[in-house]
């Protein structure tokens, strides 16, 4: 993903295509699922997409090419849906608050891409003209002495500090061989990021600086502080706008370090081990609210919202689907293990108890044992000494499909 370097015309012609793609999707979903429970066929879609353009005159701010990449999009997240193998949820409508701002350039052949200089490069997009973008790695084709392959198309994406281009490239990849690294366990943690069955752990530092951390501490009081003075059902004002863009760049600038770590992270260590244990976590029901009802209201709920927001932070999901293809690429495995008991259960003697850890700690209360260490590489242990399923890919081998995965009925 690069940086795109736009004027403001280019920012709103973009915006304004992301925006009629969005509708689009919804037009289209409109079109497939709401007649009479019959669906629509790729080429009844493609005619009603071709007459909209002709009869609305701002659909005619999306290329021709990017309106059939939505059409593709959409059928393809059908597709998705009704593998059992896939873990993609029912299409479903976009909303303009909520979903992400995209717009596809499916034909690479007229992006003419060229590197300007050691940090620069630039591109052609339809309707926006010629854009620099910052050029992060050797793209395949584009350079003399770059990688082999080539740019097959690219994908526009407006994230929270302004747009970026993600091309899509083609290239051969030698096929893995197996990886003959040593298996180990890892256990997930808030305290400690990944805690390893060999005793090391990989952690991280805080993702804002000090400075970065009090500004976002003023422009969230700032904003507080809008919102009082706001008359309730009156428009947004700009400057309510603007601080909360700039709350959202600061966030967003903590959100790409935290990948950026990720990535790093488990590049090492699906090149060092050929055998990742993880545990299988229900993280959605992790991170459920803690208020209950009126009638049976909750309890601890600041300090389990508290725990969520940590839980959230660490994105364990995303750490085990980096790891699944990183290992898969390079000869490994991942197995997912039984979550239960793994931080109660010491690693040596077996003895179950929850008074066996207090925090960080873990002491074994068998008196035979008295096994004392840190509970995260305990747990870590446990993970690399349990039998698990071996998964590939994004979802674990097996899988049946849901009563939910249905797809809507046919005439």
């Amino acid at each position: 993903m690069a940086r795109l370097d736009l004027n403001t015309a280019q920012v709103t012609v973009l915006d304004a295509q992301a925006h009629t793609a969005r509708t689009l999707w919804n037009l289209l979903h409109e079109y497939y699922t709401f007649r009479q429970d019959r669906l629509a066929s790729i080429k009844d879609c493609d005619a009603a997409i071709r007459q909209a353009r002709r009869e609305i005159d701002w659909m005619g701010q999306l290329p021709a090419q990017a309106a059939q990449a939505v059409l593709k999009t959409y059928r393809q997240a059908w597709a998705n849906f009704l593998n059992p193998d896939h873990p993609a949820k029912r299409p479903t409508f976009k909303s303009r608050l909520r979903s992400r701002m995209a717009v596809d350039v499916p034909q690479a052949r007229d992006l003419n891409i060229v590197r300007l200089n050691r940090r620069w490069g630039a591109v052609n997009l339809p309707k926006v003209g010629r854009v620099r973008f910052r050029w992060t790695k050797d793209l395949p084709g584009a350079t003399k002495g770059g990688p082999a392959g080539r740019i097959t198309g690219a994908r526009l994406v407006k994230e929270a500090n302004g747009w970026h281009i993600v091309f899509r490239t083609e290239r051969q990849v030698p096929a893995p061989v197996c990886h003959l690294g040593p298996q180990v366990g890892i256990d997930r943690g808030i305290n400690v990021a990944l805690a390893l069955s060999d005793g090391t752990a990989r952690e991280h530092g805080d993702r804002l600086t000090r400075g970065e951390k009090e500004h976002l501490r003023r422009l969230e009081k700032t904003s507080a502080r809008q919102r009082h003075a706001r008359t309730p059902g009156q428009p947004m004002s700009k400057r309510l706008t603007r601080t909360y863009d700039q709350i959202a760049k600061t966030r967003a600038t903590a959100k790409r370090r935290a990948l950026d770590w990720q990535h790093q992270t488990t590049t090492e260590l699906a090149g060092t081990f050929g055998v990742i244990k993880v545990e299988k976590l229900p993280i959605a029901n992790m991170l459920k609210s803690a208020k209950g009802t009126i009638e049976h209201p909750g309890v601890n709920v600041a300090q389990k919202s508290g725990l969520n927001r940590k839980i959230a932070g660490e994105a364990w999901g995303r750490t085990v689907t980096l790891l699944e293809y990183k290992t898969r690429d390079r000869g490994g495995q991942v197995v997912k293990v039984p979550a239960p008991y793994t931080s109660q259960t010491c690693h040596r003697c077996g003895h179950r108890e929850a008074a066996n850890r207090d925090g960080t700690k873990f002491a074994c209360h068998n008196p035979d044992c008295g096994w004392i260490g840190h509970a995260d590489t305990n747990a870590a242990i446990n993970i690399n000494n349990a039998d698990g399923t071996a998964v590939s890919g994004r979802g674990d081998l097996g899988v049946t499909r849901s009563a939910k995965r249905q797809p809507p009925r046919a005439a």
